[in-house]
């Protein structure tokens, strides 16, 4: 998977004229991409085009045109891009009452590191979180977290072949796994992968 440029993207105007198309365009995307781990965590696995269509908001938010601007923002969001032999996926943590989030986003503590995937028979892959960004503390645990799942030329044959997919995280106060996950998002993800 190539790193996106400065051409890849569309300037203000452009991507001004353009928005709601892109946008419904990167739903439906999305829509192939999104797994729910239990009730309170999902993991939107990113590609090419959602993380381009993140780029284009933050430069018409920020009202960027500044080559130096943009070049730092495709810095920023390129490595959130997979390259082939990994996945990469934002993890959001939802619990709707604050006081009741609080409480279980401190007991689940370092979740980021338990979320696992399993390719058929293959051995579970564990998340890498990303070291870019600081790491949680007891104190002030982020909602969002940032994961790359590493995989082996056998696995990616497998996953390429469309052996079940099965999604978990393995936290002594988060345990839990999905159902088998659906043929379409493990055809859509599979495809980030190249052997």
């Amino acid at each position: 998977m190539t790193a996106l440029r400065r051409e890849d993207l569309l300037n203000l105007e452009q991507y001004s004229e353009q928005r709601e198309m892109l946008l419904e365009e990167v739903i439906e995307i999305k829509k192939e991409r999104l797994i729910q781990v239990g009730e309170n965590v999902s993991l939107l696995f990113e590609n090419k085009k959602t993380i381009q269509y993140q780029i284009q908001e933050m430069l018409r938010i920020e009202e960027t045109f500044e080559a130096k601007d943009i070049e730092e923002e495709l810095n920023v969001c390129n490595p959130l891009i997979p390259d082939g032999t990994n996945l990469k996926a934002t993890m959001l943590i939802e619990f709707p009452e604050e006081e009741i989030r609080k409480k279980r986003l401190e007991e689940m503590h370092l979740v980021e590191d338990k979320v696992w995937i399993q390719i058929g028979e293959n051995e579970r892959v564990f998340a890498i979180s990303d070291k870019n960004i600081e790491r949680s503390n007891e104190e002030n645990i982020p909602v969002t977290h940032f994961l790359r799942f590493e995989f082996s030329n056998l696995m990616i044959k497998d996953f390429r072949a469309g052996m079940t997919m099965f999604v978990g995280i393995d936290h002594p106060k988060y345990n839990v796994r999905t159902k088998e996950i659906q043929k379409k998002v493990t055809k859509s993800l599979s495809e980030d992968l190249i052997l």
